[in-house]
C-alpha cells in the first residue's frame, strides 16, 4: 500500500463508538438484557417498513434510499419478547441504572452533562428496530480525552436503544432476532481531531479504557462498534460503519484515504477526457446465444440485460482504489443494493464466460468506442432496469466529485457503499418517554483501569503483567469482589486470567462457568477445603457440567482433603513401587517420585504437605 503524507492530503477523522452496557434491563422495558439462540425463539412475526415526514415535512435521504428496496422483515421472538420490544405498546420510563453508567462514563470523558435527557427517535428503515426508528438521548457535551499526538475533543455523549440482531439475509428480506434489541447503549462521539490512522486507533483505545472502567460495559464480539468518519482536503466525509475490531482501524482510515485519492484522480482524469455516462439501454439480443452462466441464466429466466456507456471511461472502471476493490466495485454495491448479482464491465471482459465477440457486439450496440467502457447487468427485467440506472448514477458522480456516504467495513479493512449519510431529517422528538432531569452529583466517577493496575502493584503485590490481564479483563468485577471478602489476590487473579487461559488451551469449555462458580470453586481452594492442586480439575468438572454447584463437583470429583495418614499411605506405596530408584539415587528420586504422588492422590492433597512426606519416606530408605 502506498504510504500517503497524511497532513499534507489534509486528513480529517473522527470516531462514533458505540457500547452496549452490562444492566438488568433493558432501555425502555424490564425484560433481560441477555442474549439467545435463534433455536429458542418461540414464535415470529413480519413487518415492513416505511420513511415517515421529519417535523418540517422532510424525509431523509437514507431512509428514503433504503426503503426502494421492498424488504419484508422476519423477527424472532422469545419467552420474555414483551410489547415494548414488538412496538405494541408506547416504550416505559428511562431505566435508572442505565442513566447511572452513562452519566459515569459522562464523567471519565470529562464531558458537561446536559441538565435535562430529551428522548428522540432517529429514523431507520432498515428494518433493525420494529418500530422504524431507534430512541437516543444526548447526556453530555465538550468533553476531551488525551493521546499522544495532542487532545482529540468529544462531540456528544448519547444514550440510546440497540437494533436488533441481523440472523439471516435473504432474497425478499431479513430475519431479525429481538433479544439485542432495547439494549442500552452509550454512543460516544469526537470532533474530527484525529490526523493519523494511529492516533485514531489510539483514541479509540483510551475511550475502550474508560468504558470498561465502570465495570458495567458488556464484553465479547459485537457488544462495542466503532465507526470512523473520515476525508481528505479534495475528497469527502465518508462514515465507515462496523469496525468490529480496535485492530481494524487504522487500516480501515489508510484504505480510506488510499480510495479517496484514487477517486480524487479519477475524477481529474475522467474530467480531462471529458467523460460522460450515456443512455440505459436493453442489450439482450447481443447475448441470444451466449454461453456465459450468469447471463444465460438471467434471459432463461424471463430477464434481460441492460447496459450503459461510459464514453471516456476506458481503463479506469478496472482500476484498483482499494485492495481487490475497483472503480467498477464502487458501480457493483450501488447496483447491489437493488437486488443485483453486481455487474459486469469491458475493463475486465472477455471473461466469466462472454466472448470477444461479444464484447465488440455489445460496444457497437451501445455506440461505445475504444476509450470508452460499458457496463452492464443480467437480471430479473425491473431489477436489471433499477440496477443499471444505480451504476450510472454513480457513473455520473465519479465525473464530478468525491460522493459524501456511510459505508460499510469489511474484514479485510477495505469499505462497501451502504447508503447515502443521513441528515437531520432522520432525527424528531420522542412524545411517548418523558425528560429526565439528571444530577451528576449522586454519580461517583470510578477508578480508572489503568489507576487498577497500579493500586493492584501496590496493595496486592501482583506482578505488572499479571495486574494490568485482570484489570483489563472480563472477571475483573469478580476479582474485586474476591478480594474485598478477604480472598487471596494471587489466588484469585491466577485463577481468572492464568488458570482459565490454561483450561481453555485444553479445549475445556470455561465459557460455561459462571461468575457464581468461579467465586464458589476459589473460595473453596482459599479456605482449604479443596487442594490448590485440584483447582483445575474442580473448574474442568464445573465447565463440563454448568448445572453443578462447586460443592457438587467436589463431592463429584473426589477432590475433598485427605487426613496426613492417607497421604502418608499413598506416598509410602509410590515410594515402594520405585524401591529400586531410591535405593540407588536418594534424594535423586524425589523430583521424579513427585509427581507419580501427586497424580495418585489426584489434586486432593497440597503439593507442600505432599513434599514433606515424600522427603521422609526417601529418607527411610536411604
Amino acid at each position: 500500500m502506498t504510504d500517503h503524507d497524511y497532513e499534507d492530503l489534509g486528513l480529517v477523522a473522527g470516531l462514533e463508538i458505540h457500547q452496549q452496557l452490562d444492566t438488568a434491563h433493558k432501555l425502555f422495558c424490564r425484560c433481560p438484557t441477555r442474549l439467545r439462540e435463534p433455536e429458542e425463539s418461540v414464535r415470529t412475526f413480519t413487518r415492513y417498513l416505511h420513511p415517515t415526514k421529519s417535523e418540517l415535512g422532510e424525509i431523509d435521504d437514507a431512509a428514503l434510499e433504503e426503503s426502494q428496496v421492498e424488504r419484508e422483515f422476519e423477527y424472532l421472538a422469545y419467552d420474555s419478547t414483551c410489547l415494548v420490544e414488538e412496538d405494541e405498546e408506547p416504550p416505559h420510563r428511562v431505566d435508572s441504572e442505565a442513566l447511572e453508567v452513562a452519566m459515569e462514563v459522562a464523567q471519565l470523558l470529562d464531558t458537561t452533562p446536559v441538565d435535562t435527557a430529551h428522548v428522540m427517535r432517529k429514523i431507520v428503515v432498515d428494518g433493525s428496530n420494529t418500530s422504524g426508528f431507534q430512541r437516543s438521548m444526548q447526556i453530555g457535551t465538550e468533553g476531551e480525552i488525551e493521546t499522544s499526538d495532542g487532545p482529540v475533543g468529544i462531540a456528544d455523549l448519547m444514550l440510546e436503544e440497540e437494533s436488533c440482531q441481523r440472523v439471516e439475509e435473504r432474497e425478499d428480506g431479513v430475519t431479525f432476532s429481538l433479544d439485542r434489541l432495547g439494549i442500552p447503549l452509550v454512543e460516544i462521539g469526537t470532533k474530527p481531531d484525529i490526523s493519523s490512522p494511529e492516533q485514531a486507533r489510539e483514541a479509540a483505545e483510551q475511550i475502550g479504557m474508560l468504558l470498561r472502567s465502570t465495570g458495567q460495559v458488556k464484553r465479547g464480539l459485537g457488544t462495542i462498534r466503532q465507526d470512523v468518519n473520515i476525508s481528505i482536503a479534495e475528497g469527502a466525509r465518508v462514515e465507515v460503519k462496523g469496525v468490529q475490531s480496535l485492530d481494524d482501524i487504522d487500516d480501515i482510515v489508510r484504505n480510506e484515504v488510499a480510495r479517496q485519492v484514487e477517486l480524487v484522480e479519477i475524477r481529474d482524469e475522467l474530467q480531462e477526457r471529458n467523460a460522460s455516462v450515456g443512455e440505459v439501454q436493453d442489450v439482450s439480443d447481443v447475448f441470444a446465444e451466449t454461453e456465459s452462466g450468469v447471463i444465460r441464466g438471467a434471459l432463461d429466466s424471463g430477464g434481460t440485460v441492460t447496459a450503459v456507456p461510459l464514453f471516456g471511461f476506458d481503463g479506469l472502471v478496472g482500476r484498483e482504489i482499494q485492495p481487490d476493490r475497483r472503480l467498477g466495485t464502487e458501480f457493483s454495491d450501488h447496483a447491489k443494493r437493488h437486488g443485483a448479482g453486481g455487474i459486469f464491465h469491458t475493463d475486465e471482459l472477455p471473461a466469466y464466460g462472454v466472448t470477444e465477440d461479444e464484447v465488440a457486439a455489445l460496444r457497437e450496440a451501445v455506440d461505445a468506442g475504444e476509450d470508452d467502457a460499458v457496463a452492464i447487468v443480467a437480471a430479473d427485467t425491473e431489477v436489471a432496469e433499477n440496477a443499471i440506472e444505480a451504476a450510472a448514477d454513480r457513473a455520473e458522480v465519479a465525473i464530478s466529485e468525491i460522493p459524501e456516504e456511510t459505508r460499510g467495513a469489511n474484514e479485510d479493512g477495505t469499505t462497501r457503499y451502504m447508503r447515502p449519510l443521513p441528515g437531520a431529517a432522520r432525527m424528531y422528538p420522542e412524545t411517548d418517554v418523558p425528560p429526565v432531569d439528571l444530577d451528576p452529583s449522586e454519580v461517583e466517577v470510578p477508578e480508572l483501569l489503568t489507576e487498577k493496575v497500579e493500586r493492584y502493584q501496590s496493595e496486592f503485590g501482583l506482578d505488572s503483567g499479571l495486574a494490568e490481564q485482570v484489570a483489563y479483563g472480563r472477571r475483573m468485577p469478580l476479582f474485586e469482589s474476591l478480594v474485598a471478602d478477604g480472598v487471596d489476590a494471587t489466588l484469585a487473579a491466577g485463577t481468572l486470567e492464568s488458570t482459565l487461559t490454561e483450561l481453555r488451551r485444553d479445549d475445556v469449555p470455561v465459557e460455561n462457568l459462571t461468575d457464581e462458580q468461579l467465586r464458589d470453586a476459589i473460595v473453596l481452594v482459599d479456605e482449604g477445603d479443596v487442594p490448590n492442586e485440584g483447582l483445575n480439575d474442580l473448574l474442568t468438572a464445573l465447565a463440563e457440567n454448568p448445572t453443578l454447584t462447586a460443592e457438587q463437583a467436589v463431592e463429584q470429583e473426589g477432590l475433598g482433603g485427605v487426613s496426613e495418614d492417607e497421604v502418608r499411605e499413598a506416598v509410602a506405596e509410590v515410594v515402594e513401587r520405585n524401591a529400586d530408584q531410591v535405593e540407588e539415587q536418594g534424594m535423586g528420586a524425589f523430583s521424579a517420585l513427585m509427581g507419580e504422588c501427586m497424580g495418585a492422590l489426584r489434586g486432593k492433597a497440597g503439593g507442600d504437605t505432599v513434599s514433606a512426606v515424600l522427603r521422609e519416606e526417601i529418607q527411610k530408605r536411604a
